[in-house]
């Protein structure tokens, strides 16, 4: 993985919440991530540049699976409004993902993003879109999520195995409810705290060892070097020191694993 490209491209986007990078030209393409945790939408430009990018907080999907259509389609419609606003263009096509494991559910995902507006045209598994920006040939993406920890293992640039269990940012938030006594949603608050994660890891080091029990029952140590982190509980200081020693496997991500699957998922749409 080129490191310095994957850490420029992660900041464009994330620069892009707050401001229109580019001026829109042509078709554009948008990648629609329906997370757990939060839902996102990424737009590019045809040749892949960061344009804008809007976000918000979502709790309308259970490990992958949307349990509340109305919602979902509530907020896509509010962020596509957004973006329209900022960029004075109205978005058609759009690219969806999928945790693996839950293609059952694509039908949903599909409509949520039709009923807002947008032309559905690839729909692909969440690991494998994070490689559109890792771009690694041989390896193990981990995508940890708010409801689901996914891996997608690659062998000559190619995607040969994909697996995903429940266990996610939902389950830390859970745990650290718990020890503290507090509301879900106070912490939530806490866990995106950075200033506070090494407070936190010793007590949700149980879960992020849970997850990285998943990803090694997959994976063979002997023929795997690097484990490259993505979503938005890969945030969490400290999470590839677990999954290293855990695993036994080498263990990066960039400073913003946040953005790089919907950014993955947008680069994937079809123009």
């Amino acid at each position: 993985m080129d490191r310095q490209r994957v850490e420029e491209l992660m900041e464009r986007v994330e620069r892009s919440e707050k401001e229109v990078l580019l001026k829109p030209q042509g078709e554009l393409k948008c990648g629609v991530d329906l997370g757990t945790a939060y839902i996102v939408i990424v737009v590019l430009d045809k040749d892949d540049n960061p344009i804008a990018c809007e976000k918000q907080a979502a709790n309308v999907l259970r490990d992958g699976v949307v349990v509340d259509y109305t919602g979902a389609l509530k907020i896509v419609k509010s962020l596509k409004e957004k973006l329209e606003q900022r960029l004075g263009v109205e978005l058609y096509k759009c690219a969806i993902a999928m945790p693996s494991g839950t293609e059952g559910s694509v039908k949903t995902h599909q409509y949520v993003a039709e009923g807002a507006g947008f032309e559905v045209t690839n729909v692909l598994d969440e690991p494998s879109c994070a490689n559109a920006i890792y771009k690694i040939d041989d390896g193990v993406i981990v995508d940890i999520g708010g409801g689901t920890t996914g891996l997608a293992i690659l062998n000559g640039g190619k995607v040969v195995q994909t697996e995903d269990e429940p266990t996610g940012g939902t389950h830390l938030s859970l745990v650290l409810a718990g020890n503290y006594g507090i509301s879900f949603e106070e912490a939530e608050k806490i866990k995106q705290d950075y200033k506070r994660h090494n407070e936190i890891l010793p007590v949700v080091r149980p879960v992020a060892q849970k997850m990285a029990s998943i990803v090694k029952k997959y994976i063979d140590p002997s023929n795997t070097d690097t484990i490259y982190l993505c979503g938005g509980t890969s945030c969490l200081t400290g999470i590839e020191g677990i999954i290293e020693k855990e695993t036994g496997i080498h263990t990066v991500k960039p400073k913003n694993p946040f953005l790089v699957t919907p950014t993955g998922i947008a680069m994937n749409c079809l123009l």
